[in-house]
């Protein structure tokens, strides 16, 4: 009687270890979408910059590095870190784009993406101190 229970016992451990990775792994289906905990409203990327194709991804990126040094600028410029002035929408980035390197090479679009690092990173921490004050970091 009692190896029986013993391996009752045995039984019900290992079915619950190997169970429970199982049941973990349903909880940890992967979503392409995103959320955000600091506002979960912003606006998506247009869609023709999802669209880019894989070899020209550095259009993507220097609209992407415009919009940051754009918003983290207008953050230190009017002190305020609400979600509008954080994430605005895309518009005046593309607007950037298309009028200054839209036409540009490959090279001068890396080049300008650096630049662009460049001025994001240098408002950077003032920008994040008004976000953190006003909770939006």
């Amino acid at each position: 009687m009692r190896q029986a229970g013993c391996t009752l016992v045995l039984t019900t451990l290992v079915l619950g270890l190997t169970s429970a990775p199982g049941f973990a792994e349903r909880n940890l289906v992967p979503t392409l979408e995103r959320s955000f905990d600091v506002c979960p409203d912003r606006p998506a990327e247009p869609m023709w910059m999802q669209e880019i194709p894989l070899r020209q991804a550095y259009q993507r990126v220097l609209v992407q590095d415009i919009y940051r040094a754009q918003n983290l600028e207008r953050i230190v410029e009017s002190g305020n870190c609400d979600c509008e002035t954080r994430f605005p929408s895309w518009g005046a980035a593309e607007e950037v784009f298309r009028e200054r390197h839209a036409s540009d090479e490959r090279w001068e679009m890396l080049e300008a993406s650096d630049s662009y690092n460049r001025r994001a990173n240098e408002v950077r921490l003032e920008a994040k101190a008004i976000c953190e004050a006003a909770g939006n970091w």
